[in-house]
């Protein structure tokens, strides 16, 4: 039997990857076209600064694996953690790593060998997957809003209302309506024949500034962007809005100080995450255009595929007693062995 080195491995599979996209190419009607490489551009700044970037977000993206893998590993361990509250953030963790990992990797590496070239075919999917793992962030931040308010304003019936068959459907139909959404549009993309330019005015294959390529009219594309973004980010964030009103109304009426000084934290903790990530991502697709769009896209796409992502831990285990709690058991079951 032949060993496959991972070269080998890495070229079958961007040969099915190229497949794929082939056949979704051709089943919409697109055009094959001569791209079979594109540029990143990525920052264009002197190589000693790009340099001190790439040791700087190679910091960033290691604290955020650590971070979020920390955090997913107590919830895991700890059976105090094994509530819907903690079982949704140990779905967002997943979701950080996975997010960055899309397209930070990429990046480095441009940063330090000046090149910047990726095959059209790891492009597109470089693009779902960041659509995918977006969308996800998205949905989970809503359950986890609805968690809380059930939790604050519903206590008696909140193991009714949040079972865990409850919380299992939430998950699952967040990951799979997310996946199909970055495939429709994957597929409404691959539609248009691209002819260049080959270059991506981008530090990673963003949508936008994918379709900058194409050739053809774009507008359908622009306007179902527009439309997912009311979908997934205008519309959910309003949502989040009235239930924490609604959470803020009820924690006023608790009696107890400590009772009201936690679920003041829990919230508070919750409501930076979303402010953060939704501000970002409505300012980046929904808002008006500013004189330099590609230095606004990416610096908006750094702050919510790197920084915030780097912040969600820290935020949740910094400010959340039981998650620090958590921390501290598990760090003497260390020193006891």
């Amino acid at each position: 039997m032949t060993l496959q080195t991972p070269d080998m491995e890495k070229r079958h599979l961007e040969e099915l990857l190229g497949r794929f996209v082939f056949l979704c190419h051709k089943s919409v009607g697109g055009n094959q076209t001569g791209i079979t490489d594109v540029t990143l551009l990525g920052f264009q700044f002197s190589p000693a600064l790009e340099i001190l970037l790439c040791g700087l977000f190679s910091v960033l993206y290691t604290l955020t694996l650590l971070g979020n893998g920390l955090i997913f590993g107590i919830i895991c361990l700890d059976s105090k953690l094994h509530t819907p509250m903690y079982f949704f953030l140990s779905h967002l963790a997943i979701v950080d790593m996975s997010y960055a990992s899309s397209n930070v990797p990429k990046m480095l590496m441009n940063l330090v060998n000046k090149k910047g070239a990726i095959s059209f075919v790891s492009c597109i999917m470089q693009t779902f997957l960041y659509l995918a793992f977006a969308h996800i962030e998205c949905l989970i931040l809503i359950v986890m809003s609805y968690d809380r308010y059930v939790a604050i304003s519903r206590p008696l019936r909140y193991h009714v209302l949040m079972s865990w068959r409850v919380c299992s459907v939430l998950a699952v139909a967040s990951w799979v309506f997310s996946f199909f959404l970055a495939l429709g549009h994957l597929i409404l993309m691959l539609r248009l024949p691209f002819c260049g330019p080959h270059e991506i005015n981008h530090f990673f294959c963003e949508i936008l500034s994918v379709l900058k390529l194409a050739c053809a009219d774009t507008r359908l594309n622009q306007v179902v962007i527009f439309a997912a973004c009311v979908f997934i980010l205008v519309g959910p964030l309003c949502l989040v809005l009235v239930s924490y009103w609604r959470i803020l109304a009820a924690i006023l009426r608790i009696q107890s100080g400590e009772g009201r000084r936690k679920a003041f934290s829990t919230c508070f903790s919750h409501l930076c995450v979303v402010g953060l990530f939704f501000g970002s991502a409505i300012v980046m697709y929904m808002a008006p255009k500013s004189p330099h769009p590609e230095a606004q896209q990416k610096v908006l796409s750094l702050f919510y595929s790197l920084f915030n992502l780097m912040l969600n831990p820290l935020i949740y285990s910094l400010r959340n007693a039981e998650v620090k709690g958590a921390l501290r058991r598990a760090l003497r079951k260390d020193k006891l062995m």
